[in-house]
């Protein structure tokens, strides 16, 4: 097992030529080990101006803030405020969504885990003001309920939306007060910025999209609508910093200090799985009360990943070895880095191999794909699976909404068969093999969905 000297010798003298060498911008990484916490960075926040990426640079965390929306309304149990599996409207009297039925009877334990069943990703611009979160909940009256609730997981932002008007609700303060004046704070945390008026004031990483000739170039715009942030639209912070919040897990939820921040029984709550995953890319097995994991060697590993515009953010931790890795980037291959320095210092750390993300098979299973053919549709996509003279299966995806607004592309895949219901991508996209899983029959015997992450309905 490396020693912490020896981690920080190996990310002095690798870290940056891998992020040079896999067409990342810039990146920066914090590993936690033995109660020590040693970092590194490597290239420029943006190829505009060249600015040096270093250790207290900011970077958005993405999908990753749903750890700490989690952690808020697990505040609001411990305090006697909610109860997991109550109905929502007990707190939240004005939530409803399409299907009058479902928005009833719908729980806090839903959202946090997924399976609330209504569509999951709205990204509605209601303004930059504090009252973005409160009209953004208004505005989702009408959204479709996809499924009962607690019937399948479906990753939904626009339930940690919800969520972060929960925490407002019974705060009586803005979500991203509530974030810093709860968490931040009492963690010591000098860097967590939860707007672009905070991040201006440290060195502060920009996302990154592919160029006409594919190499990087600065993305359009900074963040996503303020709306969306309890889901992971604009928090950034340092890798050490996501580090901090995972050391008071770490230490059953006690701050540096000495103060409560989470009761003991309520971190390890939230590691408990709630759902079980279908088999896809780059998921864990199961979900618990915010956190991703997968049961690996002997060990559980948690986790979350966070995708904004042109930044993606990593973070795995076990608790069994009180190792935790956060990995932060601004656009290229961050998937290559991922590999290349998460998984490998991971292994070196904890002897925990990560899965391999799935491969097509090298002789596919010749199936009849008439079940899943036909066009599936939700708010960012339209997705069309095909066949062609030759019986070569493709999906295209065109992405709609905010996807086309930040510069999202039309995407094709030849899909070959994987295992039951589902297809694989022959070939790679930011280096995974999509896998999609179509459940659900209709009474003609069609897919009613396809299940990528997110479940979209036949249209």
């Amino acid at each position: 097992m490396m020693s912490p000297e020896s981690v920080q010798s190996w990310l002095d003298e690798h870290f940056a030529r891998i992020v040079g060498e896999r067409g990342v911008p810039g990146a920066s990484v914090a590993v936690l080990t033995q109660g020590r916490v040693l970092a590194a960075a490597g290239g420029v926040l943006s190829v505009a101006t060249g600015v040096e990426a270093t250790t207290d640079s900011v970077f958005q965390i993405g999908s990753i803030t749903k750890l700490w929306t989690s952690a808020l309304v697990m505040q609001l149990v411990d305090d006697g405020l909610v109860d997991l599996d109550a109905p929502l409207r007990a707190y939240l009297p004005e939530f409803t969504v399409g299907d009058e039925a479902a928005a009833a009877v719908i729980t806090t334990r839903q959202l946090l885990c997924h399976v609330a069943g209504f569509e999951g990703d709205i990204f509605t611009d209601t303004g930059r003001g504090d009252d973005a979160i409160e009209k953004y909940l208004a505005s989702i009256h009408d959204i479709p309920q996809l499924f009962e609730p607690g019937e399948v997981f479906s990753y939904n932002n626009t339930g940690f939306v919800v969520l972060g008007r929960l925490v407002e609700v019974l705060r009586g303060k803005p979500f991203d007060e509530v974030l810093v004046g709860r968490l931040a704070t009492p963690l010591g945390l000098t860097h967590v910025s939860p707007s672009p008026y905070e991040a201006i004031l440290h060195r502060a990483a920009v996302g990154h999209v592919p160029g006409e000739d594919g190499a990087p170039v600065a993305a359009p715009t900074w963040a996503l609508a303020r709306s969306n942030a309890p889901a992971g639209s604009m928090l950034a912070m340092t890798a050490r910093d996501l580090l901090g919040f995972v050391a008071m897990h770490l230490a059953d939820g006690t701050a540096p200090d000495g103060s409560v921040v989470l009761r003991p029984e309520t971190v390890t709550a939230m590691r408990q799985p709630q759902v079980k995953l279908p088999r896809l890319s780059g998921m864990g097995g199961s979900w618990g009360l915010g956190w991703e994991m997968d049961d690996l060697d002997g060990h559980t590993v948690i986790g979350h990943d966070g995708g904004t515009i042109g930044q993606a953010a990593f973070l795995r931790f076990v608790p069994a070895h009180g190792v935790a890795i956060a990995l932060l980037t601004n656009g290229g291959d961050f998937f290559g880095v991922f590999n290349d320095v998460l998984a490998y210092l991971l292994g070196e750390l904890t002897g925990i191999t990560l899965p391999g993300r799935p491969v097509p098979p090298a002789d596919p299973e010749p199936i009849d794909p008439a079940p899943y053919l036909g066009r599936y549709a939700d708010t960012i996509y339209d997705i069309t699976v095909g066949q062609d003279a030759d019986g070569a299966i493709w999906l295209d995806r065109v992405p709609k909404g905010v996807i086309a607004e930040i510069g999202g592309k039309p995407e094709r895949s030849r899909l070959v068969h994987f295992e039951g219901d589902s297809l694989i991508s022959l070939e790679p996209s930011h280096g995974i093999h999509l896998v999609f899983a179509f459940i659900g029959r209709d009474a003609a015997g069609l897919a009613k969905y396809i299940h990528y992450g997110r479940v979209v309905a036949r249209a």
